[in-house]
């Protein structure tokens, strides 16, 4: 029964994560020492996926140029205009903060193994998907934070400080792991569970500690129930449009089923792999806690939507 309302245990453990944030938030002389640990949580968490990400298959899937490019237009392109109209319109109606967490999750790039194991549990292009999902994370890495920046105007500048930060914790460690993927890729494959631990364990401690601060803050005192509903509503709004967005993108541009199943997962999924780091490094603990709620909602969201939706899609082949 749990594993039909929670498809991935990734769910419950975010859902677990905001409860216990919620209820023992990090406080006092313990802040720095949580913030230390989520910074070196977030740096192996970055050289792990530079581990991960195979540069031979991404150089060898961008042959389909109409797939890949479709997904990539797509994820940054009208998600991110997507997120860019959700911030606005909800301006007048949530604190601004908040509202500028649309914004941060529509430029966020693809999730990596969800999209994959969607792909291949829909029958669709799985080495396609692989290197969509590579290919999306190694350009959000640098160009989320300046797709942000370049959109949310002066909420969203980005100054030398942060820059240092996403290029020392993110792209540094990112730029490693690719260089020593060679000697350590058979081991993360090998060892892919420990690794899949490492990777959320890894994105728990970055939410706990920006999530926690947020609490510290009042976030439960600064939203009430209407705010609460219109964060859910606009969030399946945002959900309905992308994966109805990128099937019927898939359709116009007449791409085999296969492929339009890979660029469906891959093109309206978005990561909170890379979205707690990247709010982590972009903002105080405090404003990154309230940024980082569209995109879990969105990430809870699309994982039990795209394991309802993946069969469904298989059985239609069939």
């Amino acid at each position: 029964m749990l594993a039909r309302i929670f498809p991935d245990r990734f769910v419950p453990l975010l859902l677990g994560t905001i409860l216990l944030a919620s209820l023992l938030p990090v406080r006092g002389a313990a802040v720095p020492v949580a913030e230390a640990i989520s910074t070196a949580a977030i740096v192996l968490l970055f050289f792990l996926n530079g581990v991960r990400l195979p540069r031979d298959e991404v150089l060898h899937g961008i042959r389909n140029w109409r797939l890949q490019g479709a997904a990539f237009l797509f994820c940054f392109g009208a998600m991110a205009l997507l997120g860019l109209a959700a911030q606005a319109a909800l301006a007048p109606l949530l604190p601004a903060t908040l509202a500028l967490g649309f914004l941060f999750l529509g430029i966020l790039p693809s999730t990596v193994q969800s999209a994959t194991a969607a792909s291949s549990m829909a029958g669709g292009n799985v080495a396609a998907s692989v290197v969509a999902a590579a290919l999306l994370n190694l350009s959000g890495v640098a160009l989320s934070p300046l797709l942000f920046a370049l959109l949310a105007g002066s909420a969203g500048e980005i100054h030398g400080a942060a820059v240092m930060r996403i290029v020392s914790i993110l792209l540094i460690p990112f730029a490693v792991g690719q260089l020593v993927q060679r000697w350590l890729r058979p081991w993360v494959v090998e060892h892919r569970g420990l690794a899949t631990f490492m990777d959320r364990t890894a994105i728990a401690i970055a939410v706990y500690v920006a999530f926690s601060a947020a609490v510290v803050a009042g976030i439960w005192t600064l939203l009430d129930w209407r705010e609460i509903a219109i964060v859910l509503a606009v969030t399946a709004l945002m959900l309905a449009l992308s994966f109805g967005g990128a099937w019927a993108l898939g359709a116009l541009l007449r791409l085999a089923r296969p492929d339009r199943i890979t660029l469906l997962f891959s093109g309206a999924q978005k990561s909170i792999a890379v979205g707690a780091p990247l709010a982590a490094t972009l903002f105080p603990p405090a404003i990154a806690g309230m940024v980082l709620v569209p995109i879990l909602v969105y990430h809870m969201a699309q994982l039990i939507l795209s394991a309802w939706i993946a069969p469904a899609l298989r059985t239609e082949q069939v």
